[in-house]
Formats: C-alpha cells, structure tokens, sequence
C-alpha cells in the first residue's frame, strides 16, 4: 500500500527549497564572467568527445559488391574465355543483373586480325562466319556501320587497313590501331585526323568529302577496289574514273562506275559534279592527295585501325567525359549490350562483351558502368566498339554471349579474329 500524501510536509519542503534559492543568491557565481565563453567552449567540446562513438556507429557502412560467379575456360595456350554472372539472380524484373564475357590474352601468341564481311566495303555477316572463314580461335563484332539500304555494312566511322583509309573518320571518333609484326600484338586507341584533295592538271584542287560511302548533295566522294566492283550510285551526278592517275572515262548521269583495279572513282554530283565537268577531262590527269594523322602516335605501323567511341580508359582512368566524339544522351546514359576492348599495362589483351535489354538475364550497362568494368579488369586503355545488337562473342565456332536481336546473332560489318600466331 502507498503512503497518503502529508500535506504539512509538502509545505516544509517547499519552504526549504525556497530559503536555498534566496541564500543562494547572495553568493558569488560559480564561473567569473570572463571566462564563462572559454568555460561553455569547453563544454561543448567535451559533449561532441562523448558523442564521437555514437556517431561512428551510425555512419553509412559502403555498398557491398553484388554477388558474382566465375567459369574459366582456356582456349588455346595464351586465350582465356571468362564468364562473369554478376547481381541478383531471382526471377524478379528491375534488377540488376550482368551476364560479362571476357577474352584475355597473351599478345606473344596469338594475332589479333580484321575481318571484313564477305571481303568487301559494304555487306554484313555474322560474327561467327567471319570467324570461321578465317580459321580464327575467337572473335568479337567491330566497328559501327550502315544497317539498312544497298550500302548496308559500309563502315559508319574510321577505317584504316595497310595504311590505305577505306572509310574516314566520322564525328571526331577514336580507333583502335593493331599491329602484328614483331614479338606480338601490339594496340592503342588513336584519333585519326583524315584530309584528302583532288588535283586536276590544270591546277584547280577540290577537298574530298568522303571515302566509300553514299554520295550527299554537293559532295565528292573517293571509291576505291576496297569497296565493291561498283560505286553502286544512281545516275544524279558524274564520275570520273583515274587509273594510275590518268582520267580514263567521265560518265555523267549514269551513277554505279565500276571501279578499276589500281585506279579509283571520283563521284560527285551539285556543286562538286560542276567542279568535276569544268575541270577533269578524259586523258588528263589528276592527283589524289590523303593524308591521315595519327594523335597520338603509335610507337608501331599499324596493320590496320578500326573505328569505335567513345575512349573508355586512358592511362587507368575514366576516359569517356572528354572523348571529342558526338554521342547522344540515350547512348552513353542508358544501358544497352556493350562491346568493348581493353591493353592491360603488361599489354595482354582484354576483348569484353556485356549483354543487355534482357531484363531477366543481363540489364546492359551504361558507358560509365562499362569504363568501370574495363578498369576492373586491368585495362590502362580501352575503347568501346559497336554494341546493341551488334555485341557477339565467339569461342571455338560458338556464340558464347547471347546476343539482343530477337532473331539471334546480327551479321555484321567487320569483326576483331584471336588467331593462334
């Protein structure tokens, strides 16, 4: 039972507390008043020493690395294929999740080749004929190129074989030069600042718009024996055709020239076709002048430099935000299938494909997420290739990856072959 509440003492209490205020009023403070800021600065320090713990134990702890499984298959000696199952692997849509495959290898054993579709400047191929025509161990698809139209498969950027510029480089895009003389491959992502010019013998000079490509208003465009047998142009211009630098024929509303075995076509139509008619003539002659500049330059001849972008990696940093190259917002942003291709400091060769808009099996990665990866995997420089549909790897005559076009694997313009050297 409780004690019931006296009354008379609640009453003495409260006197007594009260004579303690009152006496306490006559005393002199407890801290000098000009030192009571130093003495509340002391305070407040000795407060936040005491909290230090209970905030530590509070700080967000880092984001732990999404789970991962590893396959490692060697291929040949110096060839590793690895697969990479990366994230959550539930059955629930909207996570994230990668489906990675790397190629890893030795550049003292093996060659690193271009492979052109059908052999040509225009047609496309799948990636695993390409690879089978050639013998080759593995192989990645290439560069960007047209997708649709009779110039489907001419290359959409920079291309480059034996010093010869089969396709110029298109909106300030990088390359990946190659090169197999020597003890082994050798690789480095470049930018190629191309011109080319047309001199008739009269004097008179015209730039060179393009190089084995369609033909715009008002253009002059060079078609060379690496393209096809024909320009394959309609009959809205003229063509010139030089063999040896001598004019052999000028065809005028024709269109589709064929193309002469150690000579070219000079295709134009608009104000260029005008420059054509006033001052290229049958038996005359004209020069043609090209000039390509490697930046920076290599420390090896190329065998051959293929066109992509954005740089990913350059010395083992993030590249993409200052590559010159044009790249819309849904491209770099967004996660799509990557193709990509990477030299690691002691110059191994990494060739790496991410698949993508297959929400139940691989997500795609943006280019930021892509840059990442290729560090991870040791590139020091890296550069990212044609993707979306496009991104296929093949191992030993088999589409390792799976590719994002419903119909299956995506002929396409070129490949990158790993050949035993």
């Amino acid at each position: 039972m409780g004690t019931p509440f006296d009354g008379r003492l609640g009453g003495d209490l409260m006197r007594t507390l009260r004579r303690r205020r009152e006496r306490r009023r006559g005393r002199p403070p407890f801290v000098d008043p000009a030192i009571r800021p130093l003495f509340a600065l002391l305070l407040l320090s000795l407060l936040g020493f005491a909290l230090l713990p209970a905030r530590s134990a509070q700080a967000p702890q880092p984001a732990e690395k999404p789970p991962e499984t590893r396959t490692v298959e060697t291929v040949a000696p110096g060839v590793e294929h690895i697969a990479i199952r990366r994230g959550d692997s539930s059955d629930k849509l909207g996570v994230d999740r990668w489906a990675i495959h790397a190629l890893v290898v030795d550049p003292s054993r093996i060659r690193l080749e271009l492979g052109r579709a059908m052999d040509e400047g225009v047609g496309t191929e799948p990636a695993r004929s390409i690879a089978a025509r050639h013998g080759a161990l593995a192989a990645v698809n290439g560069g960007y190129f047209r997708t649709a139209g009779l110039y489907r498969g001419e290359p959409a950027g920079l291309l480059e074989v034996s010093g010869r510029v089969l396709s110029e480089p298109s909106r300030k895009r990088p390359g990946l030069a190659v090169a197999n003389s020597g003890a082994g491959v050798r690789a480095a992502v470049v930018a190629v600042d191309f011109h080319a010019e047309i001199k008739a013998e009269d004097g008179a000079t015209r730039p060179v718009d393009g190089v084995n490509r369609p033909r715009e208003t008002d253009e002059l465009i060079l078609f060379t024996p690496d393209f096809h047998r024909t320009t394959l142009t309609g009959p809205g211009g003229v063509e010139a055709v030089l063999v040896d630098g001598m004019v052999t024929a000028v065809r005028d509303g024709e269109g589709s020239a064929a193309i002469p075995e150690g000579g070219c076509v000079l295709s134009a139509s608009g104000a260029a076709g005008q420059w054509v008619r006033e001052h290229i003539r049958v038996g005359r002659r004209a020069a043609l002048k090209t000039e390509a500049v490697t930046s920076p330059q290599p420390d090896f001849a190329p065998d051959f430099i293929i066109g992509g972008g954005p740089v990913l990696v350059r010395a083992g940093k993030p590249a993409s935000a200052s590559d010159p190259g044009a790249y819309d917002e849904g491209f770099s942003l967004k996660r799509h299938p990557r193709t990509a291709v990477g030299v690691r400091e002691d110059g191994w060769l990494i060739l790496v494909t991410v698949d993508g808009r297959q929400p139940l099996t691989s997500v795609g990665m943006t280019i930021s997420e892509l840059e990442a990866l290729m560090i991870e995997l040791g590139s020091v420089e890296a550069l990212n290739l044609d993707g979306g549909g496009s991104t296929t790897m093949v191992v030993k005559g088999r589409v390792v990856n799976s590719p994002s076009d419903a119909s299956g694997e995506r002929p396409v313009s070129d490949a990158l072959l790993v050949s035993l050297r």
